[in-house]
């Protein structure tokens, strides 16, 4: 069942990236504090970094790099509440 309002930090163990995605997860449930149903932190192995809304990957550290936290919680943003400020971290979308 895909909840759109889920988010995924998938990280590896074998990298101990443990610290980095909690912080990452911590930073996204103080942004979204009534937006999100759930933050799930699940251990992968083999360099793996992603985040995902639901069903889908907002972000992966192989061919985005590590990610910033302002450029995630846009990502998440744009999905999980359109309308809401992120206040001086929110810039507009560059094209």
């Amino acid at each position: 069942m895909n909840d759109s309002r889920r988010v995924e930090i998938e990280y590896c163990t074998q990298c101990r990236w443990l610290p980095r995605a909690a912080w990452l997860a911590q930073e996204l449930l103080t942004t979204f504090e009534t937006e999100l149903t759930e933050l799930a932190l699940k251990p992968g192995r083999g360099g793996v970094f992603v985040v995902r809304v639901g069903d889908e990957v907002v972000w992966d550290r192989r061919e985005q790099g590590f990610p910033e936290p302002t450029a995630v919680k846009q990502a998440v943003r744009d999905r999980v509440a359109p309308g809401k400020s992120l206040g001086h971290s929110d810039k507009p979308a560059q094209d």
